[in-house]
């Protein structure tokens, strides 16, 4: 058993989040002392999570609709605070109401985000088992962050892509074999400051530092030079990867210097995709000439570039950006049949990688563990939507739509219950999504704070912050688990989920399936007791719960595991198939080409994107909205940190200086970025690590939309009511937020100000005031 140096007083309180893990001292988080480089992101938490004027006190009920139901949600809206038991009284008679006269189906339990990274207290889990326990609801499926490689990776590797976040060649492999790394997206340790579920440490930095110090060739292929930090940089066109990915292919395979052994033995389908790439599909053979004019790289420079892949230990990886596009999918697939054309898949630290930087865990040479969690039950309701098509759902109940070979129906709605996620960040064109929120009958948002989801809820239920409970911490993928204490006691009247739920179910008569006659903390000790059992049979002597709820520490013995990504494959084919059709990787996918889709077909080929630069007029730019430095997406928005990086109380967007000029702005300029589906305000920061061509506005500043000459302006600068909501392709549906195009003019006059953190209109409530 191994604890923490910063436990040997068996007294120290910890906490833990997905940007890291804090040691409590007072009213204050301080990083562990093992995280040599801790988190930006969470510099804000503790602000963020205890402002007043931003936390749900009580269970609040907009004021029309309480009154006449009326469903015009939108950000300015009143809100009538009521008891927690008429509050709740409402929720459940509203349930029972549409259960009754629509069914089960009729309510949208697919509530999508980050949450927190408590094992138990996550908040779309307990959302879930509740729903399942009164009958069931409409769920979702895939994320967010890689929808297409979801559906994609089953069909052509045979993994989940999941697993194949497991089963990465690991820092250390690529540290000791690799001569040449190419990154399509970059490797940053922005975006890695994450991780899904929670963080111990971050160690991205550390490997990237002993990337750059040995003799090893490092390019970034990116329209954003600090994407990979200390790499030279080919500065893309966004949306233009798989151009060049196309144009790398055939220089290989016009040389004949394909590793025509390994194609033979690993893969299928490699004659159909050269048959794309040589043009002998389309009639126009994807050469580096072919590619400059749409890329944005030289002829020349593709050329070599192509050469050295084969000619070294080399490394080929991709960001998840890629497939949040449109047919991105088609992009990645591009990217592992450049890898099986190079034919180093399976050698030491060479090959293929998807996600270096885009998680703090991914390649990270550590085990694999599935600790217990809180258990959902099975949703006798077999409706569902791909997750990033809710407004889709909304907008057209009844109408169809194609995912992964299949044809299905978008459910009606008539009650939206979300918790733990923010749709009004997340979701693409966000005006489009206000109209389409219209339509349901109720929506129901679980918040401890006034986000534009929760502004835009006829019901809100307080929540507790991670800083207001106990929890547990057990990552998947890392080898530290934590006991996370509270900090300090719930704002108002906020209550943690499973409490919340606890008492709907007693009203809905479910109470003894949902909670199993367990409290909280009876839940706590019975998942590490789960633990405990798994632990044994890995070897894993774990501390009793009071041990380890007092130490708060607990690492892994001999955590560490280097890794290969399919070298047991590549050595045997025969011993060890893939779970594919071929039992091989298929370069080339019958079962895809027999869906029969409009926008993506066996094998990889070029079509020009829905937005795009090639096609763009004089005056448009490419939005690139990545992950912020100073928070999660739109989590901590409120905090110290990001509020200090703000221009007049604006999120600010980059661009380059030459752009600048060509547009006559300067510096700290308040300008509009706009295009037909909506408009918003930033500031302006010029950069000369920016290409061009773009403008880069990060995602995750809280909505707030003015209405100005009659139209919806977000003034703070969230980019999301500018970006294309479209399924990346009909094989997964995932997003397209990286398949825009806007313009960009100075303000003129004086911008209104930014009120989001404020707060909304509340008016103390009376029972008398329900009309049921």
């Amino acid at each position: 058993m191994t604890s923490a140096s910063i436990n040997k007083d068996n007294h120290m309180k910890l906490t833990s989040s997905h940007w890291g893990t804090y040691r409590i001292t007072g009213d204050d988080l301080v990083p562990v002392a093992q995280d040599m480089h801790p988190s930006a992101a969470g510099k804000g938490w503790f602000s963020a999570a205890t402002d007043p004027k931003i936390r749900v006190a009580r269970p609040s009920f907009r004021t029309r609709w309480l009154k006449g139901r009326d469903r015009d949600r939108h950000g300015a809206a009143e809100f009538v605070e009521l008891p927690w038991d008429e509050a709740l009284d409402i929720v459940a008679e509203e349930l029972r109401r549409v259960i009754d006269v629509h069914g089960n189906q009729a309510i949208f339990g697919g509530s999508y985000g980050w949450a927190s990274a408590g094992r138990f207290h996550h908040a779309q889990s307990q959302l879930k088992r509740f729903l399942i326990c009164i009958g069931g609801c409409t769920s979702s499926r895939n994320t967010y962050s890689h929808a297409g490689t979801e559906v994609l990776w089953p069909h052509i590797i045979g993994l989940s892509n999941r697993d194949l976040m497991h089963e990465l060649t690991s820092w250390d492999r690529i540290c000791d074999h690799s001569k040449l790394i190419v990154s399509f997206g970059g490797i940053s340790p922005r975006t890695a400051q994450i991780s899904a579920g929670g963080t111990s440490t971050h160690s991205v930095q550390t490997w990237l530092e002993r990337l750059s110090t040995d003799d090893r060739r490092m390019v970034n292929i990116s329209p954003v030079k600090s994407d990979f930090e200390g790499a030279e940089w080919l500065p893309i066109r966004p949306g233009t990867d798989r151009a060049l990915i196309l144009a790398l292919s055939q220089v290989i395979l016009s040389h004949g210097l394909e590793n025509r052994d390994f194609l033979n033995r690993c893969t299928v389908g490699a004659e159909r995709f050269a048959d794309s790439v040589m043009g002998r599909i389309d009639g126009i053979p994807k050469t580096p000439e072919w590619a400059e004019p749409i890329c944005g790289i030289a002829a020349a420079e593709i050329e070599l570039l192509a050469l050295a892949l084969v000619q070294n230990p080399s490394m080929l990886t991709m960001t998840w950006s890629l497939q949040r596009q449109d047919r991105g999918e088609e992009t990645v697939w591009a990217g592992l049949n450049l890898a099986c054309l190079i034919g180093q898949i399976g050698r030491p630290g060479c090959g293929f990688g998807y996600g270096y930087g885009s998680m703090n865990t991914s390649g990270q040479p550590v085990g694999l563990w599935n600790w217990p969690s809180f258990p959902q039950g099975n949703n006798p309701v077999k409706d569902f939507i791909p997750v990033a098509r809710v407004t889709d759902m909304l907008e057209s109940p009844g109408e169809t739509f194609r995912y992964d070979g299949g044809t299905y129906k978008y459910p009606d709605i008539k009650l939206v219950w979300w918790a733990g996620g923010n749709p009004f960040h997340h979701q693409q064109d966000l005006n489009r999504l206000a109209k389409a929120w219209q339509n349901p009958e109720t929506v129901i948002v679980n918040e401890h704070s006034w986000t534009a989801t929760a502004r835009r809820a006829d019901i809100v239920l307080p929540a507790t912050t991670p800083l207001e409970r106990d929890d547990l911490m057990m990552m998947r993928r890392d080898p530290v688990l934590v006991y996370m204490s509270a900090v300090h006691p719930p704002f108002g009247e906020a209550r943690n989920e499973y409490d919340i739920f606890g008492d709907l179910a007693a009203r809905m008569g479910v109470g003894e399936a949902h909670g199993e006659n367990r409290s909280s903390d009876d839940w706590l000790q019975y998942l590490w007791s789960q633990a405990e059992v798994y632990g044994r049979e890995l070897g894993i002597d774990l501390p009793d719960f009071e041990t380890f709820q007092q130490q708060g520490w607990f690492e892994i013995p001999n955590a560490s595991r280097s890794t290969d990504l399919f070298s047991d494959f590549v050595a045997d084919p025969e011993a060890h198939p893939l779970n594919t059709p071929s039992g091989r990787i298929e370069m080339s996918s019958a079962v895809i080409g027999s869906m029969g889709l409009d926008d993506i077909s066996d094998t990889p080929g070029w079509a020009d994107a829905a937005e795009s630069l090639t096609s763009a007029g004089s005056d448009e730019l490419h939005l690139i909205s990545p992950q912020p430095e100073y928070r999660l997406h739109a989590q901590n928005d409120p905090g110290t940190a990001t509020r200090a990086t703000k221009i007049e109380g604006r999120e600010p967007c980059r661009i380059h200086p030459e752009t600048a000029d060509r547009f006559d702005l300067s510096e700290n300029d308040i300008v509009e970025i706009y295009n037909r589906r909506g408009s918003c305000l930033s500031a302006i920061v010029t950069d000369n690590g920016l290409h061009r061509d773009c403008i880069m506005l990060p995602t995750g500043a809280w909505l707030d939309i003015v209405e100005i000459d009659g139209q919806p302006v977000d003034v703070h600068g969230n980019p999301n009511v500018l970006t294309l909501d479209k399924g990346s392709s009909q094989l997964s549906q995932g997003n397209s937020a990286h398949t825009t195009l806007v313009r960009i003019r100075k303000w003129n006059g004086n911008a209104p100000p930014v009120t989001v953190f404020d707060g909304p209109a509340l008016v103390q409530g009376q029972p008398e005031d329900v009309a049921l």
